[in-house]
């Protein structure tokens, strides 16, 4: 209804409404009309222009007989109240982030048109010349899906649900920020409501999965960037863990079915794993950012890897497994034990193994340095030194056979660096 009325009486005894509400409105029911009607339109648009809240005052004196009935129409115009929300510092960068990211930023609102487009331009929504949409009742929400449209004014409640409803439908994630008790329906029908901690109605911070405790849309763009740092981050793990495992199972179940002794013996399968496993946990945690928001490509439907990363995977990991089971090979002598060849496999297992870590962290962490070490250290003490390698059933290389698993280690780590940015890209 976009206004408001209260009914008095004063010391005297006389009854009388006032009402407050969107100036249009009040206007209409004043029933100004002609120079003065001119006059208020003039000083709502100048006010509105340079991003006041404008609201319009009436009054309208009553009978005792009127109390249970508001009036329609009748009052007297009795002025305009202009209010100031003041912009938060940082909202206008985290806007422009947001556009550079890709994602589509429209302001819904039921404030009047001009006071909407002069926030928007101070935040920078369609580069500083936004468009403004004005909702009429039960229409306009289609025109409102134009990628064009940055700011929606004079919006209902029922029409943001709307709104949210038809940008869902035509495939878009929508998120809706809210603090009133109007934003309710469209929090609970957006795929991500974010209601406001600070200022917002309890209706909408029950409503909503997710309140903002400052109120701040930067915090909100912090938020998205984490979340994509995360599964970044989940990406990488579990990347690694394919480039690993792949030559593993692979060169475990090959060399058996070439008719030569087992790969792996039981300590080995154990010390790999106390090396894999805390790798995957500990190094891809918290990764820096790379940067702001990347710009995201949009697919149909969600994948965790694309398949150009999965062929990729695939590819340095049966390089990494040919590498494996060709060095057993190169390095099998069969007028003696296999420890040499165990250990020729094993030292470019794992020495591929602290290249992945190198080449998909970018060692940009203390703790992705100190696992890559102590990954080629546990190596080196393990296999070279005689007295632990006779435990482990394994014979010493020679500096040819370091020579050949550096070699397959370095092409192992470069090829993986070529797709790394991929999976890392799109934060």
């Amino acid at each position: 209804r976009r206004r408001e009325t209260a009914v008095w009486r004063d010391a005297a005894g006389r009854v009388f409404a006032c009402t407050k509400g969107a100036p249009e409105t009040v206007l209409a029911a004043s029933g100004s009309a002609g120079p003065d009607l001119e006059r208020w339109r003039g000083e709502v648009e100048r006010l509105a222009g340079t991003g006041h809240k404008v609201i319009g005052c009436a009054r309208r004196d009553l009978a005792d007989g009127d109390l249970g009935v508001e009036p329609g129409d009748g009052f007297t115009f009795a002025g305009l109240l202009a209010f100031v929300d003041p912009v938060r510092p940082g909202v206008r960068e985290a806007i422009a982030e947001c556009v550079a990211a890709g994602m589509r930023v429209v302001m819904v609102t039921g404030d009047h048109p001009a006071t909407a487009a002069a926030i928007a331009r101070e935040i920078g929504l369609g580069g500083g010349a936004p468009t403004v949409l004005v909702l009429q009742d039960g229409a306009g929400h289609a025109a409102a899906m134009d990628a064009r449209v940055d700011v929606v004014a004079r919006a209902a409640p029922l029409q943001k649900l709307v709104l949210v409803k038809a940008l869902k439908e035509g495939g878009e994630i929508v998120a809706v920020t809210g603090d009133g008790v109007n934003d309710v329906p469209a929090l609970r029908e957006a795929d991500i409501g974010i209601a406001m901690g600070e200022r917002g109605t309890r209706a909408a911070r029950e409503v909503a999965p997710i309140v903002l405790l400052d109120d701040n849309f930067g915090t909100l763009v912090r938020a998205v960037a984490e979340g994509r740092q995360l599964f970044v981050n989940l990406r990488l793990a579990f990347a690694y863990l394919l480039l690993v495992h792949i030559p593993l199972v692979l060169g475990a179940a090959a060399v058996p079915l070439l008719g030569k002794p087992l790969l792996f013996l039981p300590i080995h399968i154990v010390w790999l794993e106390l090396v894999i496993h805390p790798t995957a946990m500990l190094a891809f945690q918290d990764l820096p950012a790379r940067g702001p928001l990347a710009q995201v490509r949009r697919e149909r439907r969600a994948r965790f890897f694309s398949p150009s990363a999965w062929l990729r995977i695939g590819v340095v990991g049966g390089f990494v497994a040919l590498a494996v089971v060709g060095g057993y090979a190169y390095a099998w002598n069969p007028d003696a034990q296999a420890g040499h060849a165990r250990a020729m496999a094993i030292a470019i297992l794992l020495l591929c193994s602290a290249g992945f870590v190198a080449a998909l962290t970018g060692l940009r962490k203390p703790t992705d340095r100190s696992i890559a070490a102590l990954t080629v250290a546990s190596l080196v003490l393990l296999v070279q030194v005689p007295f632990l390698s006779s435990w482990l059933h394994l014979d010493p290389l020679h500096r040819s056979d370091w020579t050949i698993v550096v070699l397959i280690a370095g092409a192992a780590t470069l090829a993986t660096h070529w797709f790394a940015g991929s999976l890392a890209g799109g934060r």
